[in-house]
């Protein structure tokens, strides 16, 4: 392993050295590597571990079963969840070493890696020449995640009417930080139409997704939670939601839901005199 190349931090040189070693002595495992951001030279003091192992086909079930008393090997971890996805397992240790290990098998890996990668371990030579594309939604997939980004938000809104109207500030404020969501959402699939990040992980590298000009209009959207600052964030994440949400629609040839809209805004409406 050529980890100082990949001038990795004191404290995860040190976890590398002893991942490699549990991985060499334990048969079951047939190669690992690193990705993610040491592998694509892009790490810095925040980065974590973007581990992947790969086991034996006959192994892989229980070695993922038993994957918790593989990291014990590594330390005594205070974090340990695969949070139900049965590929991969998230792990904190106390000297503050976070990431992630994916786990495949010799006749499984197109699910746990995409993009550049630095092998650890190779026992049989396997990831000689092995390529892993970067992931990247379909056109298709993404036109349907836009239609649901467009609906939804009017659903969203829907629900900050009620809980403004019943006087639930808190849950209304919440249904604020959704509306937020869809924008930026909207404003990465303008940025970028095949971002992958679209949709729940909308804030993930937000900076890097987009200029801080495209993402000023939503700053004032950041409100106390007082009934009349938040009926102004609304009114300005609609605006802003509408500026995106009409041209995407248009581009991508999806029917816009001006009927939805003519009835969340009247809901607005009435708010403003209740």
């Amino acid at each position: 392993m050529d980890s100082q190349a990949l001038q990795l931090s004191p404290k995860h040189q040190l976890f590398l050295d002893r991942f490699v070693a549990v991985c060499q002595a334990d048969d079951r495992v047939l190669a690992s590597f690193l990705g993610g951001s040491y592998a694509k030279g892009t790490a810095d003091a925040y980065s974590d571990l973007d581990l992947s192992l790969i086991t034996t086909n006959a192994a892989y079930d229980a070695f993922f079963a038993d994957r918790a008393t593989f990291l014990q090997q590594l330390g005594a971890p205070v974090f340990l969840e695969s949070f139900g996805n049965p590929n991969i397992v998230f792990f904190i240790f106390p000297d503050d070493t976070e990431g992630e290990l994916w786990l495949g098998s010799a006749s499984r890996l197109d699910h746990i890696h995409s993009g550049p990668y630095r092998v650890l371990l190779d026992k049989q030579g396997m990831l000689t020449g092995a390529v892993f594309p970067e992931r990247e939604p379909t056109q298709a997939e993404q036109i349907e995640t836009l239609r649901r980004q467009v609906v939804w938000f009017w659903h969203d809104l829907s629900h900050f009417s009620t809980a403004i109207g019943r006087g639930q500030l808190g849950w209304a404020h919440g249904q604020l930080e959704a509306l937020r969501l869809y924008c930026i959402n909207l404003a990465r699939l303008r940025q970028n139409f095949l971002d992958a990040e679209v949709g729940s992980e909308g804030y993930w590298k937000l900076e890097q997704a987009l200029a801080a000009a495209q993402l000023a209009p939503l700053e004032m959207t950041y409100c106390p939670l007082e009934r009349g600052a938040m009926l102004q964030a609304v009114r300005t994440l609609v605006q802003f939601y509408q500026e995106q949400a009409q041209i995407l629609t248009r581009t991508h040839g999806i029917a816009y839901p001006a009927a939805l809209e003519r009835v969340m805004l009247d809901r607005l409406d009435k708010l403003k005199t209740a």
